[in-house]
């Protein structure tokens, strides 16, 4: 059970505060849901209380574990050389499971890939999104303003680049 105020991950959606609980009836049923802010685009999301865990909702990391993430992205890409339609299946699973590390592993290898070869559009989107799920929870982890995050992480991955 999560409180108010938590730090909270969606899987595919990224970090948010749990800002309230509500009560909705939907289809003549009445159910709790948490109602979480999202920092990166203003968004909100209800998510059914009795629901978080088979959707995989977990605290955000710790501002210790951060440091564990920019490894990742300084780690060399792992190019997966089947078509893209195969990646791109391989790729959703890793952001399925909401799992930060796995993400870091997706924006790393996909922002490689686009850099030597293209990516696809569908890639291109996914790259997009699992960039979005990193920089918020980062964000949140350690209470900095989103846009430096992500020029932080570009930053590291650009350095990555020079090196490959």
């Amino acid at each position: 059970m999560f409180n108010l105020g938590d730090k909270v991950v969606y899987p595919m959606h990224g970090a948010g505060v749990i800002e309230t609980v509500e009560q909705k009836e939907i289809l003549g049923e009445i159910k709790s849901y948490y109602v979480l802010k999202m920092p990166v685009g203003e968004m909100k999301l209800m998510i059914p209380v009795d629901n978080v865990n088979n959707i995989g909702l977990r605290n955000v990391i710790d501002e210790e574990v951060v440091e564990s993430v920019y490894d990742i992205l300084r780690q060399s890409a792992v190019l997966n050389d089947s078509n893209w339609n195969k990646r791109f299946r391989d790729n959703m699973i890793k952001m399925k499971t909401g799992d930060i590390f796995e993400v870091a592993q997706v924006v790393r290898d996909l922002t490689y890939r686009d850099r030597e070869r293209g990516l696809s559009t569908g890639e291109k989107k996914m790259l997009v999104s699992a960039k979005q799920m990193l920089i918020s929870e980062i964000a949140l982890s350690t209470n900095k303003d989103g846009k430096g995050i992500q020029e932080f992480l570009d930053n590291i991955i650009n350095e990555d680049a020079l090196k490959q």
